[in-house]
């Protein structure tokens, strides 16, 4: 684990045997940040914090939902993060926070056992805010505000990750209706996979303004008035989320009724033809099946009623192909 004291003078680096003497400290205040909830994790949540034994459990297990718990002297928040992964599956990357007047602690993870995350996606947040810390271009003056910045940061992800998605819709837009080439089914699949990024996405903004609205109802006995701005901002920020995954999902629905259509068109018009080819065939097969049942009546072969009956045939075909042509058929 990773403790830091943020003061007006900057980010200091800190050894966790020290953290009840920062706990003590004034002017300033306590970030925590925990890669793993181990067990020396766990007990210092529960030693030197004093958290629910159920908030410190939940930091343990995969969370499918954000959370919030709110106690008498800090906000237990759960936060889930879209990830990408292979064949339009959607990771979730997890972040439990700690929020109180003098601390803020942040657990990351737990992480799917299939999720083959590189360092660089792994707290992608926490370390682009530490860099802001330690080169002093960022002094958060209260714990909400650090909170608010990740939180923030998260959610500028998703926004780009909504973006590049809609990129990918775009194109299939183009290529659906102007050069409608390729796989029609790999590209049917395609596009279902892109909307299932957009509904996941879409159902964790919605999931996340309502947690954030939540903090605003409460915020009168859990927030101080400086920090309640940051938490209305948060909810402002998922609900601009939630809006624009609406929004580009009614549009690729488009996109796929549209393709679908065309493709329904063009089976339409194959089982047209089919038909009627089964129609020009009805004159042959009914005499065939004529002559194929009293074959062994016939002595030999007589060459005029042969002709005759391909006469039949012919002139019957040519006008059932007429008639099909006068009704537009073909």
């Amino acid at each position: 684990m990773n403790v830091y004291w943020l003061s007006p003078a900057g980010l200091e680096h800190s050894r966790p045997e020290e953290l009840d003497d920062l706990l003590m400290r004034e002017a300033g205040f306590v970030w925590v940040d925990i890669p793993h909830c181990d067990e020396a994790a766990h007990t210092l949540l529960t030693g030197s914090f004093g958290f629910h034994p159920m908030a410190v459990q939940a930091c343990k297990q995969r969370a499918h939902l954000p959370k919030i718990h709110v106690y008498a002297d800090h906000i237990f928040l759960i936060l889930l993060a879209p990830e990408p992964g292979r064949t339009g599956h959607v990771h979730l990357l997890e972040l439990d926070q700690f929020i109180g007047q003098r601390y803020l602690v942040t657990v990351q993870g737990p992480f799917e056992n299939a999720l083959a995350l590189d360092a660089s996606v792994r707290g992608r947040e926490i370390k682009a805010i530490l860099h802001r810390l330690e080169s002093g271009r960022f002094r958060p003056g209260t714990p909400t505000e650090l909170a608010y910045t990740l939180i923030t940061a998260m959610a500028r992800n998703i926004e780009n990750h909504v973006t590049s998605l809609t990129a990918r819709v775009a194109e299939l837009e183009r290529e659906t209706i102007h050069a409608p080439t390729g796989d029609p089914e790999q590209k049917l699949e395609t596009m279902f996979h892109l909307r299932h990024e957009l509904l996941t996405i879409h159902t964790l903004a919605a999931q996340s303004r309502t947690i954030f609205a939540r903090i605003n109802r409460l915020s009168a006995r859990t927030t101080p008035i400086e920090d309640r701005r940051f938490y209305e901002d948060l909810q402002d920020q998922f609900e601009s989320i939630h809006g624009l995954c609406d929004a580009e999902r009614g549009y690729l629905q488009g996109v796929i009724d549209f393709h679908q259509n065309r493709l329904l068109n063009k089976l339409n018009v194959a089982m047209e033809r089919l038909a009627l080819i089964t129609v020009l065939l009805l004159p042959v097969t009914a005499i065939a099946s004529f002559y194929g049942m009293n074959i062994l009546v016939f002595d030999k072969t007589d060459t005029g009623q042969v002709l005759g009956v391909l006469m039949v045939i012919g002139l019957l075909t040519g006008l059932i192909a007429f008639w099909a042509k006068r009704r537009g058929w073909w």
